[in-house]
């Protein structure tokens, strides 16, 4: 596997992609990650289409267990068994 984006670099493409500067997508970078914490320090998942879902479970012991429900989408563009027909 590649190596993997930094921040930096991550925000630069998602700038570019946005037609925005720099500044506007690093603010979009913190603010959701601010609030994918805020939402699961209420005890609750996130699911955003085409990524996945997201959520985080408290065991009967006290653990912290994160996890990460790939999309279709994602799945299929891993070449996980996938039922996702469209565009990659």
């Amino acid at each position: 596997m590649s190596d993997n984006f930094k921040k930096k670099e991550f925000v630069k493409l998602l700038a570019d992609k946005m037609k925005a500067d720099e500044k506007t997508a690093e603010m979009w970078v913190d603010a959701f990650t601010d609030t994918l914490c805020e939402c699961f320090k209420q005890g609750r998942g996130v699911v955003i289409t085409n990524l996945g879902t997201f959520y985080l479970r408290i065991t009967s012991r006290g653990d912290s267990i994160f996890r990460f429900n790939p999309a279709q989408k994602l799945r299929s563009l891993f070449g996980w068994s996938s039922t996702y027909k469209g565009n990659l």
